[in-house]
Order: structure tokens, then C-alpha cells, then sequence
């Protein structure tokens, strides 16, 4: 099992990795795709930020998750890209669907192998930490000291 989950996010940082570079240095130039394909992705070029800011992503991702470092934070930062890969391929470009197959296969994989980092972020009822919630205090309603807190005060 160790052994897939190291080559899943092996492959899926590579993919990234890749795409990523592609889009800053245009190692492999891509044909326009056509048709409402062509338009939207011309659409998205014509923003002037957009596929620059996304292969910046793409690269951080990549590189995450081939080092190993942070898997869960890149996990995050590629789970809204992942989604939008499938959806253009499922409605408007349905040539590149194999390859966003894989691509939600290994980032679903992937999350359920570290879903222990993602328990907090999907609770319901997560409360602030407690000094987060003496910030947010009423006037006139008085903070308990912590006990570092409480000799600071008695030193002064």
C-alpha cells in the first residue's frame, strides 16, 4: 500500500510538475483546441493572470508532492484545479478525458491515503482556539489569565 501511495503521488506531481513548466516556458507547444474548447480557454488567456498564476500552483504542487513536503497542503491546491480539468474535458473537450480520469483517481486516492490531515478541516462544529475567543470578548467582560499571563501581571 506504501508503494502506491508513494507512486500515485509520484505521478501526479510529475503530471503537475510538467504542466506546470509547460505553461512558463511553452516546452512542448500545445495545438488551440477548437470549437467552445478554443473559446474558453482563449477566454481565460485573454485575462492576462489567470494560466500564469495556475501553473505557479501547478509547479508548487508539483514539487510538494514529489518531495513529500506539505502532500496535504498541495493535495488542497490541486483539488479545485483536478475538478476543473474533469469538467472541461467531461463537457467541452472530451479527447483529454483518460488523462483527467487519472488525474481525479490519484487526487482522490491521495486524499483518502492522508484523510487524517483533512479530519479538522472537514468537522461541522470547529471552535476558535481559546485565545481567539478572549479577542472577541464584550467590553467590561474580564480575561482569565493563563499562568504566564497571570505572573507577566504580577511583575508589573
Amino acid at each position: 500500500m506504501r508503494f502506491l501511495i508513494l507512486f500515485a503521488r509520484f505521478v501526479l506531481g510529475a503530471i503537475f510538475l510538467v504542466l506546470g513548466l509547460n505553461k512558463i516556458f511553452s516546452l512542448v507547444p500545445m495545438p488551440p483546441p477548437e470549437g467552445m474548447a478554443g473559446e474558453f480557454m482563449s477566454t481565460l488567456a485573454e485575462t492576462g493572470y489567470f494560466f500564469p498564476l495556475l501553473a505557479i500552483f501547478e509547479v508548487l504542487a508539483g514539487v510538494l508532492l514529489l518531495t513529500g513536503r506539505f502532500v496535504p497542503l498541495a493535495l488542497t491546491l490541486l483539488a479545485p484545479i483536478v475538478v476543473n480539468i474533469f469538467a472541461y474535458h467531461l463537457f467541452l473537450n472530451p479527447s483529454g478525458l483518460p488523462l483527467a480520469l487519472l488525474l481525479v483517481v490519484l487526487e482522490a486516492c491521495l486524499a483518502w491515503s492522508y484523510r487524517h490531515a483533512f479530519r479538522e478541516l472537514l468537522r461541522i462544529d470547529v471552535a476558535p482556539t481559546r485565545a481567539e475567543r478572549m479577542e472577541h470578548l464584550p467590553p467590561g467582560v474580564h480575561r482569565h489569565h493563563g499562568p504566564r499571563e497571570h505572573r507577566e501581571a504580577r511583575a508589573h
